[in-house]
């Protein structure tokens, strides 16, 4: 069974961030905001995410935006105009659109010791956790764990 990671960035040190990944033995680091200059904390904005996943890791970074939420979407819900089930209907439309079960296939089948990471400190309101179970959906044989 292939393990896949999730993190968020806030509310930690980059000691505890990339220990953590570290323990782990996670060796990539999948983006999945939508904007990943935009953060508050120095260590996970591009390009200093990129530099410390390699000098740190020895890993790799990838910014992917076909696992992120559409402007619409999250602005909408940061607004408090839309709450969190129709965050999730609206994310779910949005994969289902981009036909991110084909692009999982083709592009996350082989891939292991990797970590979605986004911003919010918990899995539970956050659309990276989608984004796992939809990976864990497509490839079946995969186990989520959320640092």
């Amino acid at each position: 069974m292939k393990k896949i990671f999730t993190i968020g960035s806030s509310r930690r040190t980059a000691e505890e961030f990339f220990e953590l990944l570290k323990s782990e033995g996670v060796k990539k680091i999948i983006d999945v905001r939508l904007n990943n200059t935009s953060q508050l904390l120095a260590f996970a904005k591009y390009p200093d995410i990129e530099y410390f996943t390699k000098e740190i890791l020895h890993g790799e970074y990838f910014h992917d935006k076909q696992f992120a939420p559409s402007e619409k979407i999250l602005v909408r819900y940061k607004k408090n105009q839309i709450d969190w089930d129709d965050y999730e209907t609206e994310f779910s439309a949005l994969m289902d659109y981009r036909d991110i079960d084909t692009y999982i296939a083709d592009k996350y089948s082989t891939q292991e010791n990797y970590c979605l990471l986004c911003s919010e400190p918990t899995p539970e309101y956050c659309h990276r956790r989608l984004v796992a179970e939809k990976i864990r959906d497509v490839l079946d044989d995969v186990e989520i764990i959320h640092l």
